[in-house]
């Protein structure tokens, strides 16, 4: 028994060493997913969104981001999900658009023969929405052959960069630019912190975040709005759908404040996900997760009980 487990952790050892990539400074393990099906497999991604009830920024957002990962992998099924119960249930009351829940998705997919999934995420940081959808894929009554759930927008640190790039892009030396995003009222809310500080640190004091519900919120914003001497400011929300919030919270509530302080404000509404920049992220990263999974902690612990040796990403 002994020698039969010492020679199984051989071979994951040798696995791991030999797979294990450095990749956003996390280790990962290469496990295609959809490479290498066999007769009767059949794959496909699950687009998980908070979802809207907006008709006309639906259509050039969630829609549009639809479009785009069906156009970037044509031999793959591409399905969406809500995760919003309360827009599921006023979609189907008030305008009779039936929208699923991400355990009904797969349960369709399921039914349907899919053998392979992918899961991602539209939300932009690791919060409840992606945590609830972690959930529901950990305690489906049915099973896939193999299903991995990626990480959303913001997880890495090479995320940030990567966002960062995209909302600086347009950013003008003589205009502040804040990025209202939605917020959380948990610890998922630090992310929105991170992006703050690391856009300070790479040379943009000019362009700020701020959250709705949750830290930093409008007066943090106007903090370092002040900091930077400007008069004029252009407000953008940092979500992927510019419904609700960014009509009412940002283009009043926001607009509104800063006015009065004294700033000239301009307004730009368009969501995140509208652009093609934005669209070919959420791409990348699925051709990412398609070719490798996040190295778990209990497989490396298995490795260190054994070797007594750290791993690290650019071994």
């Amino acid at each position: 028994m002994r020698k039969l487990l010492l020679g199984t952790m051989a071979v994951l050892i040798s696995m791991l060493c030999h797979q294990q990539v450095s990749a956003q400074n996390k280790v990962f393990i290469e496990d295609p997913l959809f490479e290498n099906l066999q007769e009767g497999d059949k794959g496909a991604i699950l687009i998980t969104h908070f979802g809207t009830t907006h008709d006309d920024t639906r259509a050039v957002t969630l829609d549009a981001i639809n479009k785009a990962v069906k156009e970037r992998h044509p031999n793959l099924e591409v399905r969406e999900a809500y995760t919003s119960r309360i827009i599921i249930k006023r979609l189907k009351d008030n305008k009779g658009i039936i929208k699923l829940n991400p355990t009904e998705a797969l349960q369709q997919l399921h039914n349907e023969g899919y053998t392979h999934v992918l899961v991602i995420s539209t939300s932009i940081t690791n919060g409840v929405e992606v945590t609830s959808v972690i959930r529901e894929v950990a305690h489906l009554p049915f099973n896939f052959k193999k299903i991995r759930v990626a990480t959303p927008l913001l997880f890495h640190e090479a995320d940030y960069e990567k966002l960062i790039k995209l909302i600086t892009a347009d950013s003008q030396p003589d205009m502040a630019t804040i990025w209202v995003g939605h917020g959380t009222y948990d610890v998922a809310t630090a992310q929105y912190a991170m992006l703050d500080h690391m856009l300070m640190l790479s040379g943009h004091p000019n362009v700020i975040i701020g959250c709705v519900e949750g830290y930093p919120y409008y007066e943090q914003a106007l903090q370092r709005l002040k900091a930077t001497g400007l008069k004029k400011v252009v407000l953008r929300p940092l979500m992927i759908v510019a419904g609700e919030h960014a009509k009412e919270d940002i283009a009043e509530d926001w607009k509104e404040n800063l006015t009065k302080a004294g700033f000239e404000v301009e307004l730009r509404l368009e969501g995140l996900g509208e652009l093609p920049e934005l669209q070919q992220i959420l791409n990348d990263k699925i051709d990412f997760y398609s070719q490798y999974r996040r190295l778990l902690i209990g497989e490396k612990k298995k490795v260190y009980e054994v070797t007594g040796e750290k791993m690290h990403a650019d071994d």
